[in-house]
């Protein structure tokens, strides 16, 4: 076992497909997921996570780490030249249900959202802020009524204005106004 996976906490063992095109450097992944204590399985058999060298194959639908791929939407993604404490330690990870970015992958921060995938992710507790804001309440006002706290708020309010699109509270309720007419089928 490597000294990367003996390092870690009570180490479990993940099936774990490696997708390569190139035999050589499936065999040289295969050999990494190993020496972490991992299973090796064929890429069509069951797997806890998809390691991927380069672009995942199209309809892949269980969890990928993939390696120097152009997809920035998968739950892992490392740079092609990963050393092996970084894939287990990624492997792990998206096992757990979390996202994986190495520095430089990808550009920090807060950025604007795709349009189309806006409206799916407005929270409870987003759309409760939203109805108060609709309302004309004070942040303050909107803080007392949900019983949280009024950074609480102002972080809702910001994500609704990135969400939406918005810049202003008056924008945030048209936006999602706007959207609710567009998104009601009338029969």
């Amino acid at each position: 076992m490597s000294e990367a996976a003996s390092r870690l906490a009570p180490a479990e063992r993940l099936r774990v497909a490696v997708h390569a095109v190139d035999p050589r450097r499936r065999t040289a992944l295969g050999k990494i997921i190993a020496e972490a204590g991992h299973v090796v399985v064929g890429v069509n058999d069951a797997a806890e996570v998809v390691l991927v060298d380069g672009d995942t194959p199209p309809g892949e639908r269980r969890p990928v780490v993939t390696l120097g791929g152009a997809d920035d939407d998968l739950p892992g993604v490392l740079s092609g030249n990963a050393d092996a404490s970084q894939i287990d330690a990624a492997i792990r990870a998206v096992a757990a249900g979390l996202v994986v970015r190495l520095p430089g992958t990808r550009e920090g921060g807060f950025g604007a959202m795709r349009e189309t995938l806006g409206h799916a992710l407005l929270t409870p507790r987003e759309l409760d802020v939203l109805a108060a804001l609709a309302e004309g309440l004070t942040n303050k006002a909107i803080a007392r009524r949900l019983d949280i706290s009024l950074h609480t708020v102002k972080f809702h309010v910001e994500s609704l204005f990135r969400k939406l699109g918005a810049r202003t509270r008056t924008e945030a309720v048209a936006k999602a106004s706007e959207r609710r007419r567009d998104e009601t089928i009338t029969l």
